[in-house]
This record gives C-alpha cells, sequence and structure tokens, in this order.
C-alpha cells in the first residue's frame, strides 16, 4: 500500500532537510543502506552509501547482511531486484512508489505469455530461449526464469546472447528492442534475421471496453505477420523514453560544432544513432571511459542529464556535454527527492516501515533463477 508523503515535509527548507536525513541516517547506523542510482539527482545521491548502476547496487545490498533496511534511491524494478537477491530478513523500500520505469512497464507479462504462445505454436520445432533486460519487472524475469531463460545487463548482453544462439534457438528479447537490435548485430544476426514484435496496446483497449476482442484481433494480425522461416531475434518493441531522444542529427551536429569531439551514447538508443557514434556501453563504461580519458579532451554523452551534469562536475580538465541540448531527464527517476528521502527515514528510526517492496516468493525465486544464469 502506497503511503502519501506528508505536506509538512515539502516545506521544509533545503538545509533542515540535509539536517535530519544526516541525523536520522546516523541514528540507524548500520541497520540501514542507501542505494542511489547514476541517473539520481545529487541532491539524493550525496546520502547514498553506494552509487551504481541497478544490478551492482542489488547484489552490494546482497552482501550487507548487516543492514536491516535497503532504501533503494531509484525506481520500482530495482527495488524488486534488490528484494529478490537479499534476505528474507532484510526489508527493501522505495521511498516514492511512483518512481517507475515506463520501459518496465512495457513488457506486460499477459501480453509476453500471450506471445510466448503464439510463438510455440508457429515454430515448433525451435527452441525459444527468453532473455529480458534486468530493467524489467519481477514478473518477467520470473517468466524467463521458468521457461528455461536468463536475465542480461547492457555490460554483458552480448556474452549472454551467445550463450543462447544455437542452430535451433530463437532469442525472445525483452523489453527494449534498441539494446535487443544493437547486441544481436554485434553479435553477426542480420537485420533480416530480426522481427520486431509489436506490444499489444493494451491500455487503448482497456479504455475503449474493447480489450478482449482487441487484443484478440492484435494477436492473429502478429501472427500473420510472422516469417514462415524461423527469425533468430524477436525484439519486444519496448524502449527507454530517454534514450529514445538521442538522434543521429544531434550526433552530427555535436561534431559540427566541436570538431574534436568523441560521442558517446547508450546501447539503449536507436541503431543509428550508436552506428553513428564513436563509442557506446553501459553507463559503468561510459563514466569509466569519460573519467579516465585524457584532460582536454571533449565528449558528447547520450545518456541521462543528471549522470552528464555529475559526470562534467567531476571531470572538470574535459569538456563534457548532453548529446541532446534539451533536458533528456528521467521524470519517474527524479520522483526521489529530499523530503521522500527524511520521510522514509524517519519513519525508520521511529521502527515503522514505509513503502516496502515485497515481491512473492515463487516470483522471486524464478526471477532469482534467471539472474543465476547469465552468469
Amino acid at each position: 500500500m502506497r503511503e502519501m508523503l506528508p505536506p509538512e515535509y515539502l516545506d521544509l527548507e533545503t538545509k533542515e532537510l540535509e539536517r535530519r536525513i544526516r541525523a536520522a541516517k546516523d541514528a540507524l547506523g548500520k541497520r540501514v543502506l542507501i542505494l542511489g542510482h547514476h541517473y539520481q539527482k545529487d541532491e539524493v545521491i550525496r546520502f547514498a552509501d553506494y552509487r551504481g548502476d541497478s544490478l551492482k547496487l542489488s547484489q552490494l545490498a546482497a552482501r550487507e547482511r548487516e543492514a536491516e533496511y535497503i532504501v533503494f534511491c531509484g525506481v520500482h524494478f530495482m527495488a524488486e531486484t534488490a528484494d529478490i537477491l537479499t534476505t528474507a530478513e532484510q526489508k527493501v523500500l522505495l521511498p516514492d512508489l511512483a518512481a517507475g520505469c515506463s520501459m518496465a512497464d512495457m513488457a506486460d507479462i499477459e501480453a509476453v505469455e500471450a506471445c510466448w504462445d503464439i510463438l510455440r505454436g508457429k515454430y515448433p520445432d525451435q527452441e525459444i530461449i527468453p532473455i529480458t533486460y534486468v530493467n524489467s519487472t519481477a514478473e518477467i524475469k520470473a517468466f524467463c526464469g521458468r521457461k528455461g531463460g536468463m536475465t542480461c545487463t547492457s555490460s554483458n548482453a552480448r556474452s549472454v546472447f551467445d550463450k543462447a544462439m544455437g542452430e535451433n534457438q530463437i532469442i525472445l528479447f525483452l523489453p527494449d528492442e534498441h539494446l535487443g537490435r544493437n547486441t544481436g548485430l554485434e553479435c553477426g544476426i542480420k537485420a533480416e534475421e530480426i522481427f520486431l514484435w509489436q506490444r499489444e496496446m493494451r491500455e487503448t483497449y482497456e479504455q475503449s471496453g474493447e480489450e478482449r476482442d482487441g487484443l484478440r484481433d492484435e494477436q492473429s494480425e502478429q501472427r500473420e505477420r510472422l516469417p514462415e522461416h524461423a527469425p533468430r531475434l524477436i525484439l519486444w518493441n519496448g524502449f527507454c523514453s530517454v534514450h529514445q531522444r538521442f538522434t543521429v542529427e544531434q550526433v552530427e551536429r555535436a561534431r559540427a560544432n566541436y570538431p574534436e569531439i568523441k560521442v558517446i551514447v547508450h546501447p539503449e538508443c536507436r541503431h543509428e544513432v550508436v552506428a553513428a557514434s564513436d563509442l557506446h556501453g553501459s553507463t559503468e563504461f561510459i563514466i569509466n571511459t569519460v573519467t579516465n580519458a585524457p584532460a582536454e579532451s571533449s565528449w558528447a554523452v547520450g545518456t541521462e542529464i543528471n549522470l552528464v551534469h555529475r559526470l562534467a562536475q567531476e571531470n572538470p580538465d574535459k569538456k563534457i556535454i548532453c548529446l541532446n541540448e534539451t533536458v533528456c531527464l528521467c521524470t519517474s527517476m527524479n520522483r526521489i527527492h529530499q523530503p521522500h528521502l527524511l520521510w522514509t527515514l524517519e519513519n525508520l528510526a521511529q521502527g515503522k516501515v514505509v513503502n516496502q517492496i515485497s515481491v512473492p516468493a515463487d516470483i522471486a525465486a524464478e526471477a532469482k533463477l534467471a539472474l543465476e544464469r547469465m552468469t
């Protein structure tokens, strides 16, 4: 159950918020662990015990057995992963339950199961391996776990694809079509061997009152569109709302304005943007590459703006700009701010757990299988 932030927290001045956050954190000591995702704003991430990407943070939390409470300053699927990997005694909290991920939400479990049934009927002689990006719900990770599939990160996607590729195997990749396409092409899968599965527009049908008939019609259309010869890679057409906004035109403009600039982007970007860039890779790859680059080098970075700003602040010897001149902000991630963090910590200090994320045991067990198989 989502508890609302008391309005009095919104009226506090920044100095008072920070003083009380430090006081609550000190009072809790090692009983609490605060995790801050790279895309989180500076005003929150400065209180994090660890900062990193979603899976790394969850793995770090799993090692911190002393911590009774894991406060995840990220989004819903990240807190779910932390709950899956930590012990039953540890409690994972998300300061604002409205902090979700539109990409993760694009892979609805009922629609994915319907897709699976259609694919199994269409290609009975093929083994279908579902792979889900860690940016997915616990239900989708569990689906992959029970169907013999696995998860991947943007760092290890290629090695996971290599595991799954075989003569009579089809990869079903969820939920980000761009990471899936970029990885598939890198692994030698040809463009004509890739099929884009159009996710069902469930919300449209629910609003019109025609859900059942509408979904049935879409499933029939999907079945008709599938090629007779089995594709090697089927992509779910989800996407990241931030990385979707980077374009080839922005790459060209950056090069025109700064002839010496290097362009580095995340593989959640469209393939044409990745192809036009100098380098592409995970968030950690971007951070390490830019941080370790020579002084006076120039970089246009295609990822979330909070991270780009932080890179620029921490590397004053380099010119670092965001590839997109307009703000590329993860609005869901930025729902968590100091009032939410303070409210969460002060409740814990008083013995009250708010906004706990708890994945059912059966789903957690299957999801954990998918997470373990990728290593």
